[in-house]
């Protein structure tokens, strides 16, 4: 615990003498708690979403920065973005299995700056209504599998998945070679730690 709080105090002196780019701490955040922070963010100039105002909640952990702190969006105005959805929640690799202790709420900052900044179309992630009805309220509960379009399965679908594929093992009339391949590919999904994605 008090290396973590001591982790946040460097942190925390860091953002507020050196923000980055259209970033600035809530002062009134911090007041009571140190492991709770909110964000004040202005989309960048030149870009989609540039004079708008968002806000970032960052949550920490007594593992920080061993475990990765809990960040999303937060407040009205929620950036529309295929990576963000409308709770909040943001697909994003260094919040979850690329985190790493070297990173800090500067670095997370400076890559959602890049996220935002990189969008090409103003769009909510293809399975925004399902997930934000089905998800847990922290977003690192989800398990996300990055490959191109970030799109998470909920446990509902994940189950789904897993009934149909046990299903053709069962009742399909497959060759020896393919129903090992099939055992082998089922035992290992239901192994992992990730959710599958759908490719579009």
């Amino acid at each position: 615990m008090a290396s973590m709080q001591k982790r946040l105090q460097k942190e925390l002196l860091a953002l507020q003498s050196d923000p980055p780019p259209g970033m600035k701490l809530n002062e009134k955040s911090v007041q009571n708690t140190i492991t709770e922070w909110f964000i004040d963010m202005e989309g960048a100039p030149g870009t989609l979403y540039e004079g708008e105002k968002f806000q970032l909640l960052f949550k920490f952990s007594s593992r920080y920065p061993f475990d990765s702190p809990q960040v999303m969006f937060t407040g009205e105005n929620i950036p529309i973005h295929p990576h963000v959805y409308s709770n909040g929640h943001i697909c994003l690799s260094i919040l979850t299995e690329d985190w790493s202790p070297a990173l800090s709420v500067q670095s997370v900052c400076l890559s959602i700056i890049s996220m935002l900044s990189s969008c090409k179309e103003k769009q909510r992630p293809p399975d925004n209504s399902f997930y934000v009805k089905t998800c847990n309220k922290n977003p690192k509960k989800t398990k996300w599998w990055y490959h191109g379009e970030y799109i998470p399965l909920s446990s509902i679908e994940l189950l789904f998945i897993r009934v149909i594929l046990v299903s053709v093992i069962l009742v399909s009339d497959l060759s020896s070679i393919t129903l090992f391949a099939l055992l082998y590919l089922y035992a290992k999904f239901m192994s992992s730690s990730t959710f599958v994605l759908f490719f579009r």
